[in-house]
């Protein structure tokens, strides 16, 4: 009986050991995120979008795709076609157009301006993932793992930013084990989801799904045609 009991307990102690290891360290998942960007040439994925408005206890729901290209430049290009609701906004890497169709109104604005303004994080941080490391501070969650395996990192900026307290990310568990076990991440984009988190409390977070990479998306999606009709709004 003494013998079986401590056959059970070194199996149990086997299988704890096995599950530590399945746990990749910090600097491995880190590492899966900068070096699959740093092969990311363009990116097409649907999005859902949840925003949580602390102050008034009221959440908004968004849809649509993304669609995001590393321009020659320093900023890469990025186009957000809303489904829900109608809207877009969209930069070829100089110029940002926020257009809002049931309004009639477009917004025109620097997009150096506008990072600046903002410290460049909260507006930027899809395109900046190749130095995440470099721009934030990172720690798992308090939960490392969700339940579906995948990895879940806390972060936050160097530079401070009413925009941005907490960037919040998923990264993918298979793309990590494929880093781990072959020194290259299963894609060139593991992020699942990104939550940020601003100043006041409030919080938006947006989930990724049928992410295609790498499919020589023109550059001409980045640019944006005014509209007749449209009111003109330049920041």
């Amino acid at each position: 009986m003494k013998i079986a009991r401590t056959a059970v307990l070194c199996l149990a102690l086997i299988a704890l050991n096995a599950g530590v290891a399945l746990c990749a360290e910090l600097s491995q998942v880190v590492r899966t995120i900068e070096q699959g960007y740093g092969s990311l040439n363009d990116l097409q994925a649907d999005f859902s979008q949840r925003s949580s408005i602390k102050a008034m206890k009221r959440e908004e729901k968004g849809a649509g795709e993304l669609l995001l290209k590393k321009g020659g430049g320093k900023e890469s290009m990025f186009r957000f076609n809303y489904s829900k609701p109608k809207q877009q906004i969209v930069s070829n890497g100089k110029t940002v157009w926020y257009y809002i169709p049931d309004q009639k109104q477009v917004m025109v604005m620097d997009l150096a301006q506008l990072l600046e303004a903002s410290n460049g994080i909260a507006m930027n941080y899809l395109s900046g993932l190749g130095q995440v490391s470099k721009d934030f501070s990172i720690a798992f969650a308090a939960e490392q793992k969700d339940k579906s395996g995948n990895y879940q990192l806390e972060l936050t900026p160097h530079k401070k930013s009413p925009a941005m307290a907490k960037l919040l990310l998923t990264i993918s568990g298979d793309a990590v084990e494929s880093f781990v076990a072959k020194g290259h991440p299963g894609t060139p984009f593991p992020v699942l989801s990104s939550t940020v988190v601003d100043q006041t409390g409030n919080t938006t977070r947006m989930d990724f799904s049928n992410v295609k990479t790498n499919r020589g998306i023109s550059s001409g999606k980045f640019s944006f045609k005014i509209p007749s009709g449209v009111q003109v709004i330049k920041r």
